[in-house]
Order: C-alpha cells, then sequence, then structure tokens
C-alpha cells in the first residue's frame, strides 16, 4: 500500500493556499506529499494569521529544512508531523518562534537524537508546550535531560523508542575509550560513572511539576530504578509502561506516592510476586489498572474495592488463585466498564449475578480457566442485568454445568459485539435469536458445544458479522440457501463436525470476504458450486473433507489450504487464469481417475501433496519434482 502511495507522491505549492486568510486548521494528510516545490515552501503560510492547527501526517517529508519553514508560521498551536520520512537529529532550534505552540506530535519518523545544545531544551522557550508526542523514533535515553527543560508539559509520550540507553554514549568524556586501555583495573568506577549517567536523567525528569501523562511503552526498559525518579513528579495521572522488561515485585513503594494517579499499565513486562497490600491500596483514584501478561500471583487485594472510580481492570495473563468468588470487585459496580480475568489459577464456582447491578459493564472476559472454574449464571431467584454487554468471553468455564443452559441474561442482550461461549457442553436448540437481537455482533464462537437442530438463521441482513463458529456441535438438517445473502461479509465460517447434510448452498459465493471455510466432517452432498471459486476471491482456506462431495473439485487463485479428502470426487480442475498459491493439498480417498494433472507442477509454493486411494495412473508429472520444498503423500 505505501508503495502504491509512494508512486503518487507530489510537490506542494504552498503559495496556493496564501488567499485563505482566515483559515484556522489545515490538514494535508494522508496525500502522497514529498515536498515542496523550491521557493513555495511552508514560510508562504506566514501570512495566514489565523492558522493554528497544521496536519502534516502520513506524507513522504524528509527533509529536515521543512521545520524551518514551518517555524515561520507563529500564529500555530498544533503542529502534527506523524508518520513522514524524516530522519537524522531533530532541530528542535528551528521551532523555537512558535512561541504559542501547545501540541507538537512528531511521532513514527527515524528521529535518533539531538545536537549537542540543540535538542529539546531549546524548546523551553514554549511556555505553552503542553503535549509532546516522540513515539516511534529513535531516540535514546540521553534525550531524557533535554526534555526535563520543558515544564509546561503535561503529556509527555516517548513509547517505541530505545529509552534505555544508548549504548553508543560518550560517557565522562572519553571514560569509556579510557576503560578499554586500561581494563579490568576501572571496571567497578566504570560502572558507578555509568549508573550516574542512567540515574541522573530520570531525576531531571521531577521537574515536569505539570506533567499528567507520561508514555513509556515498548522501550526495552529493564531496571525499575527509574520508577523513584518518577514517582517525584506528584502531579502524574497516567503512567504507561505497557511491553518493556520490567522484573521483580510490583513497584508499589515508588508508585505509591502517586497519589493523583488514575491511570496505570504495567501489561506485558516480567513482574511477579504478590501485590504488596498496604502500598497497592494507596492508589485510591485509579480508573485503568491493567497488570496483563506478567507473572503477579496470589489472590487480588480486598482493597481494591475502595477503587471506587475503577473502570478498567485487566489482570489477564497472571498466576493470580483463589477461589474465583475473591476476584468479584463490589465496590466498582457503578463505574466498571471493562473486566479481563482471563488466563489465571481461579478454582471455584462464581455466581454471574454479582454483576447484575454493575450498570455500565460492556466488556467481560474469563478465558482459559480450563474448567477449574465454573460460572453460573441463573440464580435461584432469577435476576435481570443492568448492563448492555458489547463482549463476553466465557470459554472452558463450565459455564451451567449441572443444567447446560445457555445464559437467559444474554435474551436482554442487544448491543453485542463479541460472543464466545465455546468449550462449555452448552445444550439445546442453536441460540438463533442471540443473533436476531444483535444486529452489530461481529463474532460468534460457540464451538465444542451440544447444540442440536438446524442452524436457523436471522431474518436480517447482518453486515458487521465476521467470524462464526458452531463446529462441534450436533446441528442437523439443510444450510439455509440465502446464508451468503444473510452475512455478506465473513471472513471465517466454521461448521465442522455436525450433521448438517444437503447440498452446498452457492450463495457462499457472495461472500467475497471470506479467507476461511469449514465444513468438513458433516453429510453433505451434490457437487462444489464454481462460485466458491469465482466469487470467493480471498477464499485461503477450503476444508471440506469427509463429507459426500462429488464431481469436480476446483482449485482456484487464492487458495492456499485445500482439503477435500474422503468424499466421492472423480476429477479435480484448475479454474482457467488462476496463479497457483497452493501450500497443502489433500485430495485423498475420493474416486478420482486419469493421470496427475501437470498443472499441479506449476504450484511452485506447494509442500504438502495427498493423492492417496483414488484411481490415477500413468507417471508422475516431472514439473513435481521441480518444487524445492515438495513433500509427497501417497
Amino acid at each position: 500500500m505505501r508503495k502504491y502511495y509512494e508512486k503518487r507522491s507530489w510537490l506542494l505549492n504552498v503559495s496556493l493556499l496564501e488567499p485563505f486568510k482566515e483559515l484556522r486548521s489545515l490538514s494535508l494528510s494522508r496525500n502522497a506529499i514529498d515536498g515542496c516545490i523550491p521557493d513555495e515552501g511552508f514560510e508562504k503560510l506566514s501570512t495566514l494569521r489565523n492558522l493554528e492547527i497544521l496536519n502534516l501526517g502520513y506524507n513522504f517529508f524528509d527533509d529536515n529544512s521543512i521545520l524551518q519553514s514551518l517555524g515561520a508560521i507563529t500564529s500555530l498551536k498544533t503542529l502534527n508531523l506523524t508518520w513522514n520520512e524524516l530522519e537524522g537529529y531533530f532541530p528542535a532550534q528551528e521551532l523555537v518562534t512558535l512561541r504559542d505552540l501547545n501540541t507538537l506530535d512528531i511521532s513514527v519518523n527515524r528521529y535518533n537524537g539531538t545536537l549537542p545544545n540543540q535538542g529539546f531544551e531549546r524548546l523551553a522557550v514554549l511556555r505553552n508546550l503542553e503535549t509532546l508526542i516522540l513515539d516511534w523514533n529513535r531516540f535514546g535515553y540521553s534525550v531524557i535531560p533535554s526534555l526535563s527543560n520543558l515544564t509546561s508539559l503535561m503529556t509527555l509520550s516517548l513509547s517505541g523508542n530505545n529509552i534505555r540507553f544508548d549504548e553508543g554514549v560518550n560517557v565522562e568524556g572519553n571514560y569509556i575509550i579510557i576503560l578499554l586501555i586500561l581494563g579490568p583495573i576501572l571496571i567497578a568506577f566504570s560502572h558507578f560513572n555509568l549508573y550516574l549517567f542512567l540515574t541522573t536523567g530520570w531525576k531531571m525528569l521531577s521537574r515536569l511539576e505539570n506533567l499528567e501523562i507520561l508514555d513509556l511503552r515498548y522501550n526495552e526498559l529493564n531496571d525499575t530504578s527509574f520508577l523513584q525518579s518518577i514517582a517525584a513528579v506528584k502531579s502524574l495521572k497516567t503512567l504507561n509502561l505497557l511491553g518493556n522488561q520490567l522484573t521483580g515485585s510490583f513497584p508499589t513503594k515508588e508508585l505509591a506516592n502517586l497519589t493523583n494517579l488514575e491511570v496505570l499499565i504495567l501489561g506485558g513486562n516480567h513482574f511477579g510476586g504478590r501485590l504488596a497490600i498496604q502500598e497497592f491500596c494507596a492508589l485510591k483514584k485509579l480508573e485503568v489498572l491493567d497488570l496483563s501478561d506478567n507473572y503477579f500471583d496470589g489472590i487480588l487485594p480486598p482493597c481494591i474495592n475502595n477503587m471506587t472510580s475503577l473502570v478498567v481492570l485487566d489482570i489477564s495473563n497472571n498466576q493470580f488463585n483463589g477461589n474465583a468468588s475473591s476476584s468479584y470487585v463490589e465496590a466498582s459496580g457503578r463505574s466498571l466498564k471493562y473486566i479481563d480475568f482471563s488466563y489465571n489459577q481461579f478454582v471455584g464456582i462464581f455466581s454471574f449475578n454479582l454483576f447484575a447491578n454493575y450498570s455500565k459493564l460492556e466488556v467481560l472476559r474469563f478465558n482459559g480457566q480450563n474448567n477449574k472454574v465454573e460460572i453460573e449464571t441463573e440464580g435461584s431467584m432469577g435476576w435481570s442485568p443492568l448492563f448492555q454487554l458489547k463482549i463476553i468471553e466465557l470459554p472452558y468455564c463450565s459455564l451451567n454445568k449441572l443444567t447446560g443452559s445457555i445464559p437467559k441474561f444474554l435474551l436482554a442482550q442487544h448491543e453485542l459485539d463479541t460472543v464466545n461461549l465455546s468449550h462449555n457442553k452448552l445444550k439445546g436448540n442453536f441460540p438463533n435469536w442471540l443473533v436476531e437481537n444483535n444486529t452489530r455482533l461481529r463474532v460468534l464462537d460457540l464451538q465444542n458445544n451440544s447444540f442440536v437442530g438446524q442452524l436457523y438463521l436471522p431474518t436480517l441482513i447482518h453486515t458487521h458479522m465476521v467470524w462464526m463458529d458452531v463446529s462441534a456441535n450436533h446441528l442437523d438438517g439443510k444450510l439455509s440457501e440465502n446464508i451468503g445473502r444473510i452475512f455478506p461479509n465473513l471472513v471465517y465460517l466454521n461448521l465442522s463436525n455436525n450433521k448438517l447434510e444437503g447440498n452446498l448452498p452457492s450463495s457462499i459465493g457472495g461472500m467475497l470476504y471470506l479467507d476461511i471455510l469449514d465444513f468438513s466432517s458433516n453429510n453433505f452432498s451434490g457437487g462444489v458450486p464454481r462460485v466458491l471459486n469465482t466469487g470467493c476471491l480471498l477464499l485461503s482456506v477450503l476444508n471440506l473433507a469427509r463429507n459426500s462431495f462429488n464431481g469436480e473439485i476446483f482449485v482456484g487463485t487464492s487458495q492456499k489450504i485445500l482439503q477435500m479428502n474422503d468424499n466421492q470426487f472423480t476429477s479435480i480442475t484448475l479454474v482457467p487464469n488462476s496463479t497457483l498459491d497452493l501450500l497443502y493439498l489433500d485430495i485423498s480417498n475420493n474416486e478420482i481417475s486419469g493421470t496427475i494433472p501437470q498443472w499441479l507442477g506449476n504450484a511452485s509454493y506447494l509442500r504438502t501433496l495427498v493423492m492417496a486411494n483414488n484411481d490415477f495412473y500413468g507417471r508422475i508429472p516431472c514439473e513435481l519434482s521441480m518444487i524445492g520444498y515438495f513433500r509427497p503423500f501417497s
């Protein structure tokens, strides 16, 4: 896609914009602009005295001289240069004239630092600069001290840089060179100086007395000592450390001082152990708590109930344990919108009706419990939820283990986006009302249950549905002929391992975005409609194995995995004008006769070919032996 836009790149004549004297906001983003016509640069906009917002993001600017011309637009308050191709040292001094600048975004470029005395400290004269976004460049640790001079900053985003340390930094003049000469004599001293160098920069951030948002995602940080300096920024409300390499216990002693903290994201690190209750409980203003993808264990501290403003609670992919009911967060029932307890080690019975009064609850995830948790949704007294869920994921939860009934509270849900109740041994007829009641449903996963009867479809077209898996149930009868019209935008459809019968609906050929189709292990019969190849142009995986299909197997352009084994097919044909991208082809246990098609030799990506138990005869085409990674299974 980017190459496509590069071919369309062009030079901008900025003077064409000069007549718009009252212009306040100008967006030229996503226009494949490669620069400006000589002498017709952005300095021409200096006459637009009212221009406050300029968005040049998602273009191909690659010359830092653009910043000098932008410095002439002194009325600017917001400047966005994200997703360009600017690189080298960031020339901060070119922007010192923008005294009203409030927001600067130079994210997703290739800047790798600043020159001495020309760094971000030069922007200290911009007293109104409150938001600085430097994400996904190549700034290293050395940029931290210069940022500490921007005392007006309220938001500082540094995600996706290598902030932990620049290995090539020249510490204390020629100190590293001296170390190479004198060898181990200075090793202890070098570590001491290096420690001072690394910690001083972080300590300098305490000067940012107005800083409320600090984003340090994906920076390979592996030492929590810097948090002692961060804790000195009392104004901090959001701290994002997602996706680093931080280890040890929960840094509560450092973070407990951040009494104004509202958002704490520690996901994707290597923290472990139990949460220190006293310090953890000091974070009473938290609205977002993300501890996901770490190694925390023990029980959730009861004081989490004191966090009455909590909106998002994500403790997924840890080792929290204890009775599942202990994970119930009572005091936040009026505020919680998002709960994810997935992939922990909880046990016991959990009564879902405890969430009945969570009026704002929208997302509930309880994945990966391996049936060690039993979730009961049908209270003896009955209950009506105050919430309207958007996402509910309760696979492997022994859901309503005694009755096997699908949760009745779902009857009252009308805004569902994702439903995953797979692997729960649920019984009864297929809940077509679940689809009928939720017209914006995108994902439905009911695989590996015990639903019976026909797969009745809703009457209305569901354009939002992209993923449907009802495999490994006991559904029978014929598949509705209009399935392709009811779900025209499906990407994934799996009805395998049921008892469905009859012909394959030709309307499936109208599913233009279908990528994976699995109808294997059913009782389907008849021929496979050719429109499946001519209509489903994105279909890469087709599995019709273990049915009673007959006639021709059609091989189309996009197909990479084709499993047609254990049927009654009598021939295999390449759709005219098709390009072979096959990786895997299994046509074994059919009734195909004749010579092996020579066009198979053109399948240069083919890795596995299974043709056993057919009636092929003659020579094996020499073209097949030319395929480098080909593994034949006869």
